[in-house]
């Protein structure tokens, strides 16, 4: 007799969709700095709430869930180190070598998880439109982000406010589809039928 498993993705997907949300309209719409609820929120909801799906995944024998949760999960443990290890170095070990990520390092960091997101687009092919959606908007967010950051690489002095404030938008819209899979996944499987449309690809 075989036990049911439940499904983890809408897990996976919260974690990405609600962090994704609060980064860019607290950092990047409002233009406010990278505070304690954004990182709080990149290790544990962002971060291991999606790696806790993605090994669920990897028990189901669903090798894209696995590679995609786990992958996005670290993504955000890597993005609040980034913005911690400077002066967590200095406080607690004393020791100032560390320095703060350059521009040009964030440029090349969402380029190559840019590039990444755009291999995984063409995985979702025979999905469902919804994580289509989900992961093109991704890859465009991504991309956007490496193209301010090579702007302020090329001149810090840069206005890049606007810019900035339009990829906010675009990345709460991104967190906002993957929030709404996530619903339409859950309600869908509860009730037995089509409560809100996803879209599967005949």
């Amino acid at each position: 007799m075989s036990e049911k498993t439940a499904n983890p993705a809408p897990l996976g997907l919260l974690g990405f969709g609600v962090t994704t949300i609060l980064l860019n309209y607290a950092h990047n719409f409002r233009l406010g700095s990278v505070d304690g609820m954004i990182l709080a929120m990149g290790l544990a909801y962002g971060g291991l709430a999606q790696v806790i799906a993605g090994v669920m995944e990897y028990k189901k024998g669903n090798t894209f869930g696995t590679v995609a949760f786990t992958s996005y999960g670290l993504f955000w443990w890597s993005y609040a180190i980034l913005n911690m290890l400077p002066s967590f170095s200095t406080q607690v070990f004393a020791y100032p070598g560390i320095p703060k990520v350059s521009n040009e390092a964030l440029a090349a960091y969402f380029c190559i998880w840019g590039l990444f997101t755009l291999a995984m687009f063409f995985g979702t092919l025979k999905k469902n439109r919804a994580i289509q959606f989900v992961f093109m908007s991704l890859a465009i967010l991504f991309f956007l982000l490496t193209a301010r950051f090579a702007l302020l690489a090329n001149d810090p002095t840069t206005d890049v406010k606007l810019f900035t404030q339009t990829i906010g938008i675009e990345g709460i819209i991104c967190g906002a589809s993957a929030v709404y899979l996530a619903i339409a996944e859950i309600l869908n499987a509860e009730h037995g039928k089509t409560v809100l449309p996803i879209c599967p690809v005949s």
